[in-house]
């Protein structure tokens, strides 16, 4: 699948840039660097848009339709908009899988054609060795790395929002903490329904 790399890189700085928040310009610099590769990374190996800019493309894809359900929650729930604000929703739906910009190896590997031919395609391996942190934490730290003047709030909604799927290989303390920050931050729920909708609707495919 082929992406709008220059449209999307530029919606993604320009939503970025709308928030107002200090450090914005170090975090795209250290997204954009030669350690990392985010805006033309995949966004999986075999899943999801897994081709060159998919994760840029996923990441907007979130961004859009958290923006959309903050929009539906705070006309059901307006006592919560200053618990959801524009500018966190945008922070932590963009920046929520920015840990898989310096994952992805490109390589290349015999695959089956439609006639069973076995013919070379391009694709990715995967290397954790650069930080193995894990998924959302690595998220999580690297917006720190980066620069960017981010909120509790904001930090805990990228590092929950795989939600129970990373659990089973942690503790029960892990699980906890999990619950604790859905319960005390409505932009956890938020973040983790906008993946959702993104990965398995929006970027629903019968290949």
């Amino acid at each position: 699948m082929d992406y709008n790399l220059k449209a999307n890189k530029e919606e993604f700085i320009q939503l970025l840039r709308s928030t107002g928040r200090e450090g914005v310009d170090d975090l795209i610099d250290y997204l954009d660097d030669g350690r990392n590769h985010f805006f033309t990374a995949p966004a999986s190996v075999n899943h999801h848009l897994n081709s060159d800019g998919g994760l840029l493309q996923h990441s907007l894809n979130v961004c859009h339709a958290a923006l959309k359900l903050r929009e539906m929650v705070i006309a059901e729930r307006p006592d919560l908009e200053h618990r959801l604000s524009r500018a966190s929703v945008i922070i932590a739906s963009l920046l929520h899988d920015i840990c898989k910009a310096d994952i992805y190896v490109p390589t290349r590997r015999k695959k089956k054609d439609a006639n069973g031919l076995l013919v070379d395609v391009d694709t990715y391996n995967v290397d954790y060795s650069n930080f193995p942190m894990g998924h959302g934490e690595k998220s999580a730290i690297m917006a720190l790395w980066g620069g960017l003047d981010i909120t509790q709030e904001e930090l805990l909604a990228i590092r929950w929002h795989m939600t129970a799927w990373d659990l089973p290989f942690q503790s029960v303390e892990a699980g906890k903490s999990l619950n604790t920050a859905r319960d005390q931050h409505p932009l956890c729920s938020l973040v983790q329904l906008a993946d959702g909708i993104a990965a398995n609707l929006m970027e629903f495919t019968d290949e």
